[in-house]
């Protein structure tokens, strides 16, 4: 039989194992960024992930304020979009958004040359110019954001997190960089590991800690 079948118990067995194979792997976490680390390893059962996050100073303070404003999120994959905690934005009063199968989107960037995902990110800095930007696939929407930084764009965050083997190393580093020149609040998978479902993971620990919801039970988990 199973050790739990009720999702908060299973919830808490996991985090309660993750904090015991951190200790014995002698890794200890930045308090302010700990709740962003458990929530990525619970999601992906990867501790390279303790080592590997990267967090400009008080990003994940900034990330959190924003997102009990009501900041919306923007991501790169319908994936993402789906695995975020669309109780936790009802709470806070944010939506999160993908455009990249809008139709528009794939018409500018047939006309421009581009990838979807650069355009998408083109088409978020017009119409959520102060949203969290959560990127866990297209290394090309990250080069767009760092030039978008450039140009003057002041994202609430960017949660740079793209998986793959193909400028996915270099297009953390350039945004990373920015950010850190520009003073754009950033969480960043350095590497090659990532994916959309560590943007979502990272989304929801920021909204769980924004509305409270930490704890399961107040998710309303048995």
């Amino acid at each position: 039989m199973p050790e739990h079948v009720l999702p908060a118990d299973i919830e808490r067995s996991s985090m309660r194992i993750i904090g015991e194979e951190l200790r014995s792997r002698d890794i200890v976490l930045p308090e302010e960024n700990a709740a962003v680390i458990t929530r990525v390893i619970h999601a992906t059962a990867d501790f390279d992930f303790a080592r590997t996050l990267f967090f400009t100073p008080g990003a994940v303070q900034a990330g959190a304020a924003a997102l009990s404003r009501g900041v919306d999120i923007v991501t790169d994959t319908n994936m993402a979009r789906a695995g975020v905690s669309k109780p936790g934005l009802q709470k806070l009063g944010g939506q999160v958004f993908c455009f990249m199968a809008e139709p528009e989107i794939a018409r500018s960037a047939k006309e421009k040359g581009t990838t979807r995902a650069s355009a998408a990110m083109e088409y978020a800095a017009e119409k959520h110019p102060g949203a969290v930007l959560a990127i866990g696939n297209a290394p090309t929407a990250l080069y767009t954001i760092a030039d978008q930084i450039e140009a003057g764009l002041r994202p609430a965050l960017v949660i740079a997190v793209p998986v793959g083997f193909v400028n996915v190393v270099e297009s953390k580093e350039r945004l990373t960089a920015v950010c850190e020149t520009y003073g754009v609040p950033a969480i960043a998978a350095m590497g090659r590991k990532g994916g959309s479902t560590v943007a979502a993971a990272i989304c929801n620990a920021l909204l769980y800690t924004a509305a409270d919801m930490l704890d399961p039970a107040k998710r309303g988990w048995q």
